[in-house]
């Protein structure tokens, strides 16, 4: 009897845990699956951004690419599914739909700076990297070097720019500050509105006005109107931070790994100090001499599978587009071939048709002479600086780069070398000797912005036929021919 009394009780403990198990059990497989789970589930991330030359574009093969959009694949593929960006046009926008609890997306990436006005909205990710905010001006007027010389006159600004918050701060001890925020523009377009004289100034990120400055020779950076401030990715806030802390650890690595600076070379590493001179010069020439050639080379470019813009820019270096260009050294024409180059191409410096495809070819067969290993983009700079220097001198440069720890399969490396070739202590020990090594490295840096330049400006000028398309006939003839009295009076 009491042997049967202990196992009754026995049953019914056993069938009271069992009902808790299964309690616990239905509770772990009814919880929520995380933001990160959702994520990995879904097979994709979906990413608020702006379309730019700092973040994301649409390459000439309707590929994306840029800075912003080569993080935020390698964030992706680290996680295993696929990037989707949605392009939003106006800032404010971007974080009232990050906010929202009903909204799909899971961070916004578009150059963001990190502020104490945003940190209180959004949760940020380690910062990848470093602007300050400028103020532009146009040449010819006088220029402002401090916050008070703005008094009295319209500073445009982004709608929803940190650049707004900045101005607002400023505006408690200026109360004469005054700012207009335009919304559904990016800092291209401001710039072009100074240069064109729409606003006295401007405020935009110190990166984006480097991308811009040579299509706008009229502009110049009046000040600095902020020390250097932190850019990253922003997160909504809540009490799920799984996905949060993965980019956090992917930004960490990223950091230290070598991808921010890789891709920071390759999107921003072609920017050159272009003095106002030298952008008026090339604004100038684009506009009077480029479209006398321009069919012609894209007419080369396609047949040796290269991008004409970077024919283009490769012809602007050597000879700003001059079909009767004469250096000291002897070296002639649109392409600047020596007579030597010219008589192994069978070509005839002197006749520009001729030097184009000459150039073309002598590029592609220095191209093909760089080992197959090498990857685009480092595998065209490389060609650029073989052009200039010879492509002994550069093997000389890759030579030497591995002595000394580098990777001689990187521009980035081979770029720091170079300038060794004219060092004795160096040189010396190379089969090809001494070389102006210095001279390729600013020879490539500068076709490279050269090449950007023209790309911005070619889409520039389709976005502009497209609004004019799509203007009713009557305001289309009006802007036309405001258009036309803008042109004459430059």
């Amino acid at each position: 009897m009491i042997m049967k009394s202990r196992l009754l009780r026995y049953s019914r403990r056993l069938v009271k845990g069992v009902a808790l198990a299964c309690c616990a059990s239905l509770l772990v497989a009814s919880k929520a699956p995380s933001t990160l789970e959702k994520v990995k589930a879904a097979g994709k991330l979906v990413v608020l951004s702006q379309n730019g030359p700092t973040t994301y574009y649409e390459d000439a093969n309707g590929q994306y690419t840029g800075f912003e959009y080569g993080m935020l694949e390698a964030f992706a593929s680290e996680l295993g599914v696929k990037l989707e960006i949605r392009d939003v046009h106006d800032l404010s926008h971007l974080y009232l739909e990050l906010e929202n609890p009903e909204s799909d997306a899971h961070l916004a990436a578009a150059g963001l700076t990190v502020t104490p006005e945003r940190r209180a909205r959004v949760r940020f990710a380690p910062s990848y990297f470093e602007i300050r905010q400028q103020v532009i001006y146009r040449l010819g007027e006088a220029r402002p070097r401090t916050i008070s010389d703005l008094e009295g006159k319209t500073v445009a600004v982004i709608a929803g720019s940190a650049h707004a918050e900045q101005l607002r701060k400023l505006s408690t001890r200026h109360p004469e500050l005054l700012w207009e925020e335009i919304s559904d523009v990016d800092a291209m377009e401001l710039v072009e509105m100074v240069n064109q004289g729409k606003y006295h100034y401007a405020v935009v990120d110190s990166n984006a006005y480097a991308v811009h400055r040579g299509l706008y020779p009229k502009t110049y950076v009046a000040f600095n109107l902020t020390q250097y401030q932190p850019v990253s990715w922003a997160f909504p806030k809540g009490d799920d931070d799984t996905l949060y802390r993965a980019a956090r650890n992917f930004m960490l690595r990223a950091n230290t790994s070598g991808l921010v600076a890789e891709l920071r070379e390759l999107y921003f590493g072609h920017v050159s100090k272009m003095n106002a001179g030298g952008a008026q010069t090339f604004a100038q020439l684009t506009r009077e001499r480029l479209p006398r050639w321009k069919e012609e080379m894209s007419r080369v470019a396609k047949e040796y599978d290269l991008d004409w813009e970077l024919l283009a820019a490769l012809s602007y270096q050597e000879s700003h587009w001059n079909p009767r260009a004469k250096s000291p050294t002897g070296v002639r024409g649109l392409m600047m071939l020596t007579r030597a180059t010219a008589r192994e191409l069978g070509v005839n410096r002197l006749d520009p048709i001729e030097s184009i495809e000459g150039g073309a070819r002598y590029f592609v067969q220095a191209r093909d002479k760089i080992p197959e290993r090498i990857r685009e983009p480092d595998r065209t700079w490389m060609a650029l600086a073989a052009y200039n220097i010879g492509y002994g001198h550069l093997e000389d440069a890759r030579v030497l780069t591995q002595q000394l720890g580098g990777n001689p399969d990187r521009w980035q490396d081979v770029r720091e070398h170079l300038p060794l070739l004219a060092k004795r202590q160096y040189f010396k020990h190379l089969k090809h000797g001494y070389a102006r090594g210095w001279e390729p490295v600013t020879y490539v840096q500068n076709i490279r912005h050269y090449q950007a330049l023209l790309t911005w400006n070619g889409r520039i000028e389709e976005q502009r036929i497209a609004a004019a398309n799509d203007q009713p006939e009557s305001l289309a003839d009006a802007s036309g021919a405001e258009a036309a009295g803008s042109a004459s009076a430059l």
